[in-house]
């Protein structure tokens, strides 16, 4: 694509050599660069794309994003100023595949809790109203029924537009997309026209990252704060940060509620291990969802249904044929013994699984927790989840989730710094994951109910700086069909 072509509408930019330059690829990557790309130099929390310039001249680049220019210059180099290179790579990502979200209806959905079971149901609404749809989430990218593996909640700016072009290729008519706060924060999804905005909820999590609770919240609504005119947001108004949510957005706003009046609501009449029984505007609908977390996953699935004019009975009808995603409130039943894996690694995540468990359960029946906390992450949602896993289960015993480079002893330790003291008698100490997955199912009796939290969907663990093949629902599978 022609330089000048790639740059057009991007503001606060200055070219500084020919703008005359046809660009082969794009890449923030200095080692993958090659003659002919554009070199964005980006600096993250690691490494610095502005110390890597002198290495991809050498490599025949000719173009060069950057927002601090090297003060020896070299002849026939295109330097592009940007106050912003996270921002400018974006925009050029869009401008590259020709603005590919422009050209079908871009649903983002944002929140602590809720992002991927939400993106995931309305894909599968949608889809079952014959309505050709596409999915980008935490567990997986899925186009025309094919199946792609993510490492991030929200793609890189150039595998998104990548993906969402070749949507657009197929004639794919929606798109039900996870945002997270780090994407929005990393400029990832800037230039990117969404016709929908979700807010489910927000929560504690991700501190290690924004430092406060405030930059948090006010990332989450920086997605509401740069919807234009022509776009709707879908607001769950039980938070009590929704009004600052949209305190500044331009879009047209829809409120859902269970508890409230508002443009959306739902009422619960059944919640049980079989699913909900819900009513919508005096009709009931049987689902195959549990727990009161996932009235606000239908209730969005329903409202966003609405927004976009699906019909009212085809939306009741499919309601029914909804499955969680993966290692979303997973059950199995073995042995008599009820396990649960569910990727529940926020405090307000854990809390909601755990409440709905206690609500469903008979008062005979123990729960029985296992959990841990992941490296290199917030200590303070240590002490957190370690109290709510000891107050709200009989046995909670504490593990490995994702140790990373720390030393799992020691994350154990700030968890169980959390728990009360009248209830440190609960806790059982295991650092080996499996085995505390084999202690708790030899724990187990009739009728008990075994949480597995943190891991979900994941098939394996970061230990130091490797990832070791493991699958809570494998494990706890084979574990409870021997379990005595």
């Amino acid at each position: 694509m022609e330089l000048k072509k790639l740059v057009q509408n991007i503001r606060d930019i200055e070219i500084i050599g020919t703008s005359d330059l046809n660009i082969k690829k794009i890449s923030n990557n200095s080692n993958e660069v090659k003659p002919g790309d554009l070199f964005i130099a980006i600096k993250g929390e690691k490494f610095d794309g502005h110390n890597y310039i002198k290495n991809v001249i050498k490599k025949g680049v000719q173009c060069i994003v950057c927002e601090v220019i090297p003060e020896t210059k070299t002849k026939n180099i295109t330097f592009i100023k940007t106050k912003s290179s996270k921002e400018t790579y974006s925009r050029i990502c869009c401008n590259f595949f020709d603005n590919p979200s422009s050209k079908l209806n871009l649903v983002g959905t944002t929140g602590t809790n809720g992002k991927t079971t939400c993106s995931t149901l309305l894909y599968q609404m949608f889809s079952l109203n014959n309505i050709k749809s596409a999915l980008i989430s935490t567990n997986e990218i899925i186009i025309n029924s094919k199946s792609y593996k993510t490492n991030l909640t929200t793609p890189d700016s150039y595998d998104l537009n990548y993906f969402l072009n070749e949507m657009v290729k197929t004639q794919v008519k929606f798109c039900f997309m996870e945002v997270s706060s780090h994407s929005i924060d990393q400029r990832r999804i800037s230039g990117l026209k969404f016709s929908l905005g979700v807010f489910t909820n927000i929560s504690h999590d991700h501190l290690n990252y924004h430092k406060t609770f405030k930059n948090y919240l006010n990332v989450k609504k920086e997605f509401f704060d740069c919807l234009g005119k022509e776009s709707r947001s879908l607001i769950n108004i039980d938070d009590k940060n929704s009004n600052y949510i949209i305190q500044n957005t331009k879009s047209k706003v829809y409120k859902m509620s269970l508890k409230t009046d508002a443009d959306y609501k739902l009422k619960i009449l059944e919640n049980s291990f079989n699913g909900l029984v819900i009513k919508i505007d005096d009709k009931e609908i049987n689902t195959q969802l549990i727990g009161r977390f996932n009235a606000y996953n239908l209730l969005t699935v329903f409202s966003t249904a609405k927004i976009f004019n699906l019909d009212f009975d085809e939306i009741l009808i499919k309601m029914s044929m909804l499955k969680n995603p993966n290692g979303r409130f997973d059950v199995i039943i073995e042995n008599g013994i009820i396990g649960i894996i569910d990727y529940a690694h926020s405090p307000d995540a854990l809390l909601n699984v755990l409440e709905t468990i206690i609500e469903i359960k008979h008062k005979e029946n123990s729960i029985i927790t296992v959990v841990g906390c992941g490296g290199g992450r917030d200590k303070e949602k240590r002490l957190k989840m370690g109290r709510i896993a000891s107050k709200y289960s009989n046995t909670v015993i504490f593990t490995s989730d994702n140790p990373r480079d720390e030393e799992p002893e020691s994350i154990i330790d700030d968890m169980i710094c959390g728990v009360d003291i009248e209830d440190q008698s609960k806790v059982i100490n295991i650092v080996d994951r499996k085995e505390a997955i084999i202690k708790a199912s030899k724990i187990a009796k009739q009728d008990d109910i075994l949480l597995l939290a943190g891991k979900g969907h994941e098939d394996y663990q970061i230990i130091k700086s490797k990832k070791i093949k493991f699958n809570d629902k494998e494990v706890l599978t084979k574990t409870l069909k021997i379990a005595v």
